[in-house]
């Protein structure tokens, strides 16, 4: 290891830790070890994997509290939110480990023999997760990879790397092989791009920009390695007239400023139908102002600060002098904050309103019918999440169909539950994640034929 990653508390801008940073060589060691480890790992009796990754489970669920806390002063996470993802890790964790036992292939009829198919583990899995979600993202990869048999080497974000340090930890105090899952905090320039280039790595699972997504799909492309890519967005919540008004106005604030809107799935075009935008306007504003912004550590916070200063720098960018808004509170002083945001009677094709700010800030957009709203939905390079408010059950299954997106809720805006696959469409990446098919996303299938002719 050489270097340093300073570990700066969002809230205060306090040095929490420093980090050594992983070199090329780091990635290469951990790569031998991997491989070792992987071999005996998918050798091992599938009951024997599944019972070690339920124990990994466990030792987590023991830990909550302290990987909140530690999730907090990294990533400035409201405690409540950051209880959610250490749980999170738990859970997908269990869903996998209830995957091991019936990751199964087929027997397929064919004439003159028995035809029958195996899913094999890939071998060892680079997993670059993001700093807007540490934990759960990491888990994404890590749960799922470790099920089908294979070995996890997790690159955390250089901003985030003290959670999934924890995390190594544990699952080795949980009985997980050594070596079988690796943390290596490091740059991306470095740690990331040794994972990405190294030929023992079979796969990389990777969240994050679409800018560094669609370099690292380069990188992979030259070897024919596989990926899976979880990018940016610009979702849409797309309010009908004939919907519970009250209802959707209660529940957008939130909709983009939880984690502070440092989220791909955000909600941060509102796109109301015109008949009903005057009144949408007047009972969402009341919401945005009132949103509590404060010390992540009080029960009663509703949005912490963002990640860093040149995010904080990236999201004032976004939101002009000339621009008029409905804002909220935030603190003053040390603390990357910044308050919540409704830009009002904006061009569509503004920046604000076309581009992925990843702040708490959305603009409100009027549409005349349902081809408008579907039009307005569609017009960007992204195709991540989304949702619609109607009471029209019809309309609601029309415009899900019609609508370019990976996720979409209807009157509701949930985006990521661990049952249910999730990926976009267009620039917000490939391939799916989480769901009853995660685990084979990291296995190979190999076909046998078998002769039954003397």
């Amino acid at each position: 290891m050489s270097d340093a990653l300073e570990v700066l508390n969002p809230a205060t801008e306090e040095t929490v830790a420093v980090v050594p940073a992983a070199t090329r060589d780091d990635v290469d060691t951990a790569v031998a070890r991997a491989t070792r480890a992987q071999r005996a790992w998918a050798a091992a009796p599938p009951g024997d994997r599944a019972r070690l990754l339920r124990r990994f489970a466990a030792v987590v669920d023991g830990h909550i509290e302290e990987l909140a806390q530690l999730e907090v002063r990294e990533a400035g996470h409201t405690i409540g939110n950051a209880r959610w993802e250490a749980g999170n890790v738990r859970d997908l964790l269990d869903f996998a480990a209830g995957g091991v036992e019936r990751l199964s292939g087929r027997q397929i009829p064919v004439a003159g023999g028995i035809d029958v198919t195996f899913l094999e583990p890939l071998g060892v899995i680079g997993v670059i997760a993001p700093w807007n979600f540490p934990m759960p993202i990491a888990a994404w990869g890590l749960a799922p990879a470790l099920a089908a048999g294979n070995a996890v080497i997790l690159k955390p974000a250089e901003t985030t790397p003290l959670t999934a340090l924890r995390l190594a930890e544990l699952a080795l105090e949980a009985g997980i092989p050594e070596h079988l899952f690796q943390v290596l905090p490091g740059h991306g320039a470095v740690a990331g791009d040794a994972l990405v280039e190294h030929p023992g790595v079979a796969k990389i699972a990777f969240t994050g920009s679409t800018r560094t997504g669609k370099q690292i799909m380069a990188k992979c492309a030259d070897r024919v390695k596989r990926l899976t890519l979880e990018l940016g967005g610009k979702s849409p919540n797309i309010v009908f007239a004939d919907a519970d008004l009250e209802a959707a106005a209660a529940a957008a604030p939130m909709a983009f400023l939880d984690n502070t809107g440092q989220d791909c799935c955000a909600r941060t075009r509102i796109l109301v139908q015109r008949t009903a935008y005057d009144r949408f306007l007047e009972l969402v504003a009341p919401g945005i102002e009132s949103v509590t912004v404060g010390d992540p550590l009080d029960e009663k916070t509703q949005m912490g600060p963002l990640i860093s200063r040149a995010q904080l720098d990236r999201v004032r960018s976004y939101v002009t002098d000339d621009l008029t808004a409905i804002r909220g509170k935030a603190p003053e002083g040390p603390g990357f904050w910044y308050p919540p945001t409704l830009v009002t009677d904006v061009d569509p094709t503004a920046p604000v309103a076309a581009e992925e700010v990843f702040g708490p800030v959305a603009v409100i957009l009027p549409f005349e019918d349902e081809e408008d709203a579907v039009r307005l939905a569609n017009a960007t390079e992204y195709g991540l999440s989304g949702s619609l408010w109607t009471r029209d059950v019809g309309r609601a299954l029309r415009v899900s169909r019609a609508v370019r997106a990976g996720n979409l809720s209807v009157n509701s805006h949930s985006s990521v539950r661990y049952w249910t696959p999730f990926g976009g469409y267009k620039q917000s990446g490939l391939g799916r994640e989480l769901g009853p098919d995660a685990l084979t996303a990291f296995t190979e299938t190999k076909n046998v034929f078998i002769s039954t002719e003397a």
